[in-house]
């Protein structure tokens, strides 16, 4: 079952281990293929007022599950309180953006500053040779450098959250699972009696408790104010909640009257207007993205564009705006493309990097 094709003797690895099944199987898998591991757990939750913390435990990870796993892969096991850097880094990011009118993506920043820049410090600092996460996605050496891969298993690739590699993180990083499907990766927990084969996959955002944003905007002090709610042409409609209560795409929760289907379109917060509109008005030809990483800067010309973590790959065009700007066209309009989220960019299984989505563009701009 396990692929020892990979020997890693004399190397040590930190492996980042919430407990879950894949972060287990990868400890595992190292393990056989002769690294010298040690699973840690990045813990987040000692800032002040943290709303996740309780204590040992959180929606995505556990120092307890993680402690058993380790034990049963037969692995060493250690916490990393990196609390105070995520607080700044991830939940004051979010508030911030939020308070713009944008709707953030802290899970691919985490990655990019976090589990991976951070962390990789850290390791370096501790001794370790390398770091290794549960990601579902390959790494390979060609062309004299490393390339990172969409994850074999197309249902579970992660490649989006890792835009923020750079060729540094990747040469110092191991990504085990992702020369397997989803299914296999339980299979070899089944085999190996972890009880992380039983344990459900952690679905919410790991400082939202609950999924609830507005519980969690409160408590972190953001006070949206309410305002109007227009339609394309600048009519008023009804008022809005605060602009960080809505998303573009978002139909549910308007509070409008109307036969029609009517969806959200745009933010204004220099106006603090939501702007509505029909499904058509949703659709874009392109957008500009700034605060670029490149895990393999390409030249100009074709990619594929993905806007949204479960939105496929789409043809589009790539031009420079300048050093840390870029324009992407579509090849077909594009829905709810939504400033504040990512766009990561492949040619192929390759992901070649990506960045924020600053503002859509409509046909008049093309």
């Amino acid at each position: 079952m396990i692929d020892m094709t990979d020997d890693g003797k004399g190397n040590s690895v930190m492996v980042g281990m919430s407990g879950g099944v894949d972060s287990s199987v990868a400890a595992l898998l190292l393990k056989e293929r002769g690294y010298e591991v040690t699973g840690v757990t990045f813990w987040l939750w000692n800032y002040p007022d943290s709303p996740e913390y309780r204590g040992e435990e959180n929606n995505c990870c556990s120092i307890d599950l993680a402690a058993t796993a380790a034990e049963q892969v037969g692995v060493p096991h250690r916490k990393l309180d990196l609390s105070e850097e995520f607080q700044e880094l991830i939940v004051s990011y979010t508030k911030k953006t939020y308070k713009e009118g944008k709707t953030p993506n802290p899970c691919a920043r985490c990655n990019r500053y976090v589990r991976f820049g951070l962390v990789l410090e850290k390791a370096e600092e501790m001794g370790f040779d390398y770091i290794a996460t549960g990601h579902h996605v390959r790494k390979r050496y060609f062309d004299d450098e490393y390339h990172l891969l969409k994850g074999l298993d197309d249902n579970k690739d992660q490649s989006y959250f890792l835009y923020g590699l750079g060729r540094e993180e990747l040469s110092k990083s191991i990504f085990p699972i992702g020369e397997y499907e989803k299914e296999q990766i339980y299979d070899i927990a089944r085999e190996y009696d972890l009880t992380a084969a039983e344990l459900p996959e952690s679905q919410d955002l790991c400082f939202v408790p609950n999924d609830d944003y507005r519980q969690f905007l409160t408590s972190e002090g953001v006070d949206p104010k309410a305002g109007k709610m227009v339609n394309t042409q600048g009519e008023v409609l009804g008022s809005h909640e605060g602009l960080p209560y809505y998303t573009i795409g978002q139909r549910r929760g308007l509070g409008l009257e109307s036969n029609e289907a009517r969806y959200v379109v745009d933010l204004k917060p220099a106006k603090n207007q939501v702007i509505v509109g029909s499904r058509e008005d949703l659709y874009s030809s392109g957008l500009i993205a700034s605060e670029l990483n490149w895990v393999n800067e390409p030249s100009e010309g074709p990619v594929e564009a993905k806007i949204r973590y479960r939105s496929p790959s789409v043809e589009a065009d790539l031009t420079r705006l300048g050093r840390d700007k870029v324009q992407v066209l579509f090849r077909e309009p594009q829905r709810a493309v939504t400033p504040g989220q990512i766009v990561a960019l492949y040619r192929g299984e390759e992901l070649l990097g990506g960045g924020k989505i600053e503002r859509a563009l409509g046909e008049e701009e093309i």
